[in-house]
């Protein structure tokens, strides 16, 4: 990844005004990830984002993956619709799924553990265009009204279409104090979240899931505070219901215990299943 390092893109995205939806500056954010799943026809469909943390691993939310579809993950892309295939990695292992005291079968969304990590087969190399994010120091709590950005190919609108060029929104924190009052999430959402927007305007959508909330820290450096969890079902953009994100700090711990039996060297996957999965036992930060 040296000597590009992580959080500082080449090209440095358009936020010194109030962005909502709009297309974002190319290859501005380029840890995005978009992870495709096979359909029945083999063809590829957008599911989820996710965020290229290493130049091996890509962080997405749990309730992205299911034990029964063939993914591939597309890194480095601006316009979903360009035909390339540079930067597309057709096989990726889901190592890691938390989403403790469920099945795989069961949907991690409104549960608390909404985080999972992809092992990638085969190591990026850094670019211009690919990078990744950094991660937030342990712990780490951003305070009420914090600017932050959500980016995805999501659906523009409540049931609009997908987008094809990559939008970014500024979606201001909303401290869990306000989030968990009754008349906004109440007890949904619980201290391992972040919630930011609700002013019934910009939101995440569907097809943003697994995707980050970036935010940069006081050197300027971006990292990911967040993984695209859910929002309100009366609507993408509803007053009140800000988006959901899985708080990455909460599981820096979890993050960095789980990859370092590959990152050196270890080579074992329990090939009986498509995912493998590990329960969280243990105190959040």
């Amino acid at each position: 990844i040296e000597p590009y390092g992580c959080g500082r893109p080449t090209f440095p995205p358009s936020v010194n005004r109030v962005v909502g939806g709009d297309d974002v500056r190319p290859h501005s954010w380029p840890w995005q990830v978009s992870l495709q799943y096979r359909g029945s026809s083999g063809s590829y469909h957008h599911t989820c984002g996710g965020t290229l943390i290493s130049n091996t691993w890509v962080l997405t939310a749990a309730h992205c993956i299911s034990s029964s579809n063939t993914y591939r993950v597309y890194l480095g892309k601006h316009n979903l619709q360009a035909i390339s295939n540079k930067h597309l990695l057709d096989n990726v292992h889901v190592t890691m799924l938390m989403c403790p005291h469920l099945t795989l079968s069961t949907i991690c969304l409104f549960n608390s553990n909404d985080i999972a990590l992809i092992k990638l087969q085969t190591p990026v190399a850094a670019s211009n265009t690919i990078m990744p994010s950094c991660l937030p120091q342990s712990g780490a709590v951003l305070g009420h009204n914090t600017p932050c950005y959500v980016t995805g190919w999501g659906r523009l609108w409540t049931g609009g279409p997908i987008a094809d060029i990559l939008q970014q929104a500024r979606l201001p924190v909303v401290s869990y104090s306000v989030c968990s009052q009754p008349d906004w999430w109440g007890t949904l959402v619980t201290n391992s979240m972040v919630c930011a927007g609700g002013d019934g305007q910009l939101a995440s959508c569907n097809g943003d899931s697994g995707g980050p909330l970036n935010c940069q820290n006081s050197q300027g450096i971006w990292e990911v505070h967040g993984i695209v969890s859910f929002g309100s079902s009366l609507g993408c953009n509803y007053p009140k219901k800000p988006s959901v994100f899985t708080r990455v700090s909460a599981y820096s711990s979890w993050i960095n215990s789980n990859r370092q039996p590959f990152d050196y060297g270890a080579t074992f996957f329990n090939h009986h299943c498509a995912i493998c999965c590990t329960i969280y036992s243990g105190t959040l930060a």
